[in-house]
């Protein structure tokens, strides 16, 4: 099978490429946790998860907003796009209101989503983890066991030169509905910079 590894903002490698269904009935395990026991079809090339504290704000507007830009383009089958949290809260409950709500407005349907706790073990069978702030970014990289999975944690701002700057995406959680929109905002903008950066590699593997 034909897999994706980011590299210093490169794709490159091959090797199995497992992910859960997301939407079904069966994607977590009693603790909360996501199975990784489906492998996807051979097309599916780069695996990205996007990790918040709780799961149920920024996260699951990022792989909302994502999974359209995917499916937009086409590439339905050759990226996998998942979210998780650091904290294991608000395991299997649905986005918070207002994440909802801010989707909806802005022509997103998030009502699927249930939120998961990260499980290091899905290093392995990750390309991508694109955290939101720092402390984010230090939890998963001392859960990695590796420097290729270290690598692998990146700021979701980092790939959109107007906003870099700001190194943090906010945590609209304890502020307003204006927050969670311009928050979604600042991720629906950083989003499209990072599949920009992603589709190109996705275009040139050969099928």
């Amino acid at each position: 099978m034909i897999g994706a590894t980011w590299a210093g903002g490169t794709m490159c490698g091959r090797h199995d490429v497992r992910a859960a269904r997301m939407c079904g009935g069966d994607d977590l395990r009693e603790n909360g946790r996501m199975s990784f026991d489906r492998t996807l079809d051979e097309a599916s090339l780069f695996r990205i998860c996007f990790v918040c504290t709780g799961n149920i704000c920024r996260s699951p507007m990022a792989e909302t907003i994502f999974r359209e830009l995917v499916k937009k383009a086409g590439y339905d089958g050759a990226i996998t796009v998942i979210s998780a949290g650091t904290g294991d809260w608000h395991v299997g409950e649905p986005s918070d209101g207002r994440t909802a709500s801010a989707l909806s407005a802005h022509g997103y349907d998030g009502s699927c989503h249930r939120a998961k706790q990260f499980d290091p073990d899905w290093f392995d069978n990750l390309d991508l983890v694109v955290v939101f702030d720092r402390s984010q970014e230090r939890i998963l990289r001392a859960w990695a066991n590796s420097e290729q999975d270290r690598g692998k944690v990146q700021m979701l701002l980092s790939f959109d030169s107007e906003q870099a700057a700001q190194v943090d995406v906010p945590d609209p959680y304890y502020s307003d509905a204006a927050m969670f929109d311009s928050v979604l905002g600042m991720i629906e903008k950083a989003s499209a910079a990072l599949f920009r950066q992603i589709e190109p590699g996705i275009r040139r593997v050969p099928s």
